[in-house]
């Protein structure tokens, strides 16, 4: 099936329609197509909730974000009380190779959206971080 991932098992409902997989979204609350990278963005979004204590009503996925002209879209985003980014996730499939392209990914991203926390993950390997003036100071986990 999938990659076995470095984060607690995730009670996900699996289905097939059509010879297709889809995994029920915790967060939109209906059937998505399992890819590696939803596979991981699930297990995420578990995760947060489950183990870091996240409200699961503050998490959003799939986030517009305007980098010059271009839309792009934020993997998780976590809102604080007053509806601001607090932390973003960027979630890569399995296979992808955490660099500091990726990361730069991220980073751009948080241009926008100045959240104080950032994750990147595949799965296996995690990159948690504290945006501190622009500046990406590395953590060995969220502080929550």
């Amino acid at each position: 099936m999938f990659t076995p991932l470095n984060l607690p098992n995730a009670p996900l409902k699996i289905t097939e329609k059509n010879e297709k997989r889809f995994v029920t979204c915790l967060l939109r609350k209906k059937p998505v197509v399992l890819t590696p990278e939803e596979w991981v963005r699930q297990h995420l979004i578990h995760y947060l909730v489950s183990h870091k204590s996240l409200a699961l009503g503050r998490l959003a996925v799939e986030v517009n974000v305007r980098v010059n002209s271009l839309s792009k879209r934020a993997d998780i985003v976590y809102y604080d009380e007053t509806l601001q980014p607090e932390l973003v996730v960027e979630c890569k499939a399995p296979e992808v190779k955490l660099t500091s392209e990726t990361v730069f990914q991220l980073a751009t991203y948080n241009s926008q959206l100045d959240s104080k926390f950032l994750i990147i993950s595949n799965g296996l390997d995690h990159f948690i971080f504290e945006n501190k003036k622009g500046t990406l100071v590395p953590l060995d986990d969220l502080p929550c």
